[in-house]
């Protein structure tokens, strides 16, 4: 069963604000989908599952309101849309972790996406079950079972197939500044029968991330020349005019979805405004979509 869906990325609300703001952010993804033609076209919110990351993160992390919360006020406001969400699997113990799929699973989440610690600790660490073992140990309770794809990323084509291998059903890729996904998906065709459905990330870029440096942070990767020239895209995206920058991501969506189309991987599409929606973030988007989109094949 593949997804074959867009999928809007919202991040829960801090705390403080909750529910009022959880409204807003639905009420937001209407009114801007309306304006730029993608009213009915989103068929799933994707909510990550947030963990406190480095000290050095850009803008701070403050408690949000847990996925199954913020999904709750979501779900009444956007009729039709369905869940995908990120689980961290590291700090829960194997009832604990069967538990919450299970309310995530019934709470209309279609896929969950398996991941581990932060960066600031090393794999194997938290105590609780790793991605790589939920992916195979929760295959009665969660039909769509994810795993994170970092094309850049040093052994990333032997990490990928090991997930695969123990029952990964779709990668989503990590933001796309660049089109290294489609060399990766050209030599994992070529080295292996797994055909997982493949959700290609790509995040707007405001003008805020000259001062913030929000999305430089999240896709960082020292040493990593390639993700050095991505984040060097990421510079440029901020400091252009609008239209200039839509035509670059424009650019780049086409040139991503002409590479791997014919592949044999299913696609959907994974859209993420990491500011926060917006009208420029919807009309880019909709000018992507407009390109290519998995409700339109």
């Amino acid at each position: 069963m593949t997804l074959n869906t867009i999928a809007l990325e919202l991040v829960a609300p801090n705390v403080d604000r909750g529910h009022e703001q959880a409204r807003e952010d639905a009420h937001k993804v209407l009114r801007y989908s309306a304006q730029t033609g993608l009213d009915g076209r989103i068929g799933h919110v994707m909510i990550p599952g947030m963990i406190e990351e480095d000290d050095d993160r850009p803008v701070e992390m403050k408690p949000k309101l847990d996925v199954l919360d913020f999904w709750s006020v979501l779900k009444p406001e956007l009729p039709g849309v369905n869940g995908l969400c990120t689980q961290v699997t590291s700090f829960l113990d194997e009832p604990a972790l069967r538990q919450r799929l299970a309310e995530l699973s019934g709470a209309g989440f279609d896929g969950i996406a398996f991941v581990g610690v932060p960066r600031t600790m090393a794999d194997g660490e938290g105590g609780g079950v790793a991605p790589t073992d939920a992916l195979s140990l929760f295959a009665d309770v969660v039909p769509n079972r994810g795993a994170i794809l970092i094309p850049t990323r040093d052994g990333e084509q032997g990490r990928f197939t090991f997930k695969c291998d123990r029952g990964a059903t779709y990668g989503m890729t990590q933001l796309l500044y660049s089109d290294a996904i489609v060399g990766f998906l050209r030599d994992f065709a070529a080295t292996t029968d797994h055909r997982p459905e493949i959700l290609l990330s790509f995040g707007f870029v405001p003008k805020m991330e000259s001062k913030v440096g929000l999305i430089h942070w999240l896709i960082q990767d020292p040493g990593n020349a390639a993700v050095a020239e991505e984040q060097e895209f990421v510079k440029r995206l901020a400091g252009t005019d609008p239209s200039e920058k839509r035509k670059l991501m424009v650019d780049l969506y086409k040139r991503v979805i002409d590479g791997v189309a014919e592949l044999g991987f299913p696609l959907s599409i994974h859209l993420e405004a990491t500011y926060g929606v917006s009208a420029p973030a919807f009309e880019t988007f909709a000018e992507m979509l407009a390109y290519w989109a998995p409700d339109a094949t």
